[in-house]
């Protein structure tokens, strides 16, 4: 029985991080919520409205560059037009996970009784994820750049995950993606300094996603209450893994020429920025503290989570 900071990883008993209800009520509570609170982007947005040419992208305090002396010397167009497409890379990136989460969910739910709640609002969260994938690649149309995805080398290895990936696995891998992107668009929907799309498309996002991820986090309990230690390893293994690529292809590389920049140049500062490196470590501390509860982080695997910022 191995221990960490002072608990057994064999002890579930359920704390403030780790409780999860019954799971047919919790889907039934989650079924009537998406019924009272789900949104139509192609309704809900209106995407003929003309883009303002003096608003960030994103709040420019999660910009990559933001911080550096880089980000000083730049023009304030600069500055607007990086904001804008570091925001369709990360929705690049949000649409690649969202493909991913959806071939997972399917594989999930494919011998569960369809008359469940359960299964019922797993079906409701693909028809979400379906409508988010649309909204974050209509919303970089809108902004006139390119479709940003993670390199085809990443695509391509994750393609075994997607095939794979269950339990405690899947949904964790889920929360990584989602509550970041999360965390981003809580702030980017308030920010007046933010393009009214950015805004919209955010708050559509975080009202849905919340039922996403409470769905995620009690999964997660139930599958990582059962899990050998062989088990557990391989998750830690592999969630870090997953957890690196995920936060590491939010900033397409592409997206520095985009602006007018040296991209060797800002790829240097970016990638030495304390100050992004902090921001990430804040999007990520929820996912971390709850997923270290769990058990599901820990030991060796945390090296890859420290190379990518994460901790």
């Amino acid at each position: 029985m191995s221990v960490e900071h002072g608990r057994s990883t064999n002890d579930r008993r359920p704390s403030r991080l780790t409780r999860a209800g019954d799971r047919q009520e919790t889907a039934s509570k989650l079924l009537a919520s998406a019924a009272r609170t789900s949104y139509d982007p192609l309704i809900e947005i209106d995407w003929e409205a003309p883009v303002p040419g003096d608003l960030y992208g994103m709040s420019p305090e999660w910009c990559s560059l933001y911080g550096t002396p880089m980000w000083d010397e730049m023009t304030h167009q600069q500055r607007i037009t990086l904001t804008i497409h570091e925001a369709a890379s990360i929705a690049g990136t949000g649409i690649w996970f969202e493909m991913i989460l959806m071939q997972m969910l399917v594989r999930d739910i494919y011998f569960h009784d369809p008359s469940t709640a359960h299964v019922q609002f797993a079906l409701t969260e693909i028809a979400d994820e379906c409508r988010h994938s649309t909204m974050f690649a209509r919303s970089a149309a809108k902004f006139g750049v390119p479709s940003y995805r993670p390199k085809t080398w990443i695509r391509t290895a994750a393609r075994p995950f997607k095939a794979t990936a269950t339990g405690s696995l899947a949904y964790g891998g889920t929360l990584f993606a989602e509550e970041i992107l999360d965390m981003m668009q809580r702030e980017f929907m308030r920010d007046t300094r933010v393009q009214p799309l950015t805004r919209t498309v955010s708050r559509i996002h975080v009202v849905e996603e919340a039922r996403h991820i409470r769905f995620a986090r009690e999964e997660t309990v139930r599958r990582a209450a059962n899990i050998t230690r062989f088990q557990q390893a391989r998750v830690r293994f592999v969630l870090a893994v997953t957890a690196y690529f995920v936060v590491t292809s939010l900033v397409n590389k592409n997206v520095y020429a985009a602006a007018g920049l040296d991209a060797e140049a800002a790829i240097h500062a970016a990638k030495n920025n304390v100050h992004y490196h902090d921001m990430v470590r804040r999007g990520c501390a929820n996912t971390v503290e709850f997923l270290t509860e769990v058990g599901l982080i820990g030991g060796r695997s945390t090296m890859l989570l420290r190379r990518a910022h994460i901790i």
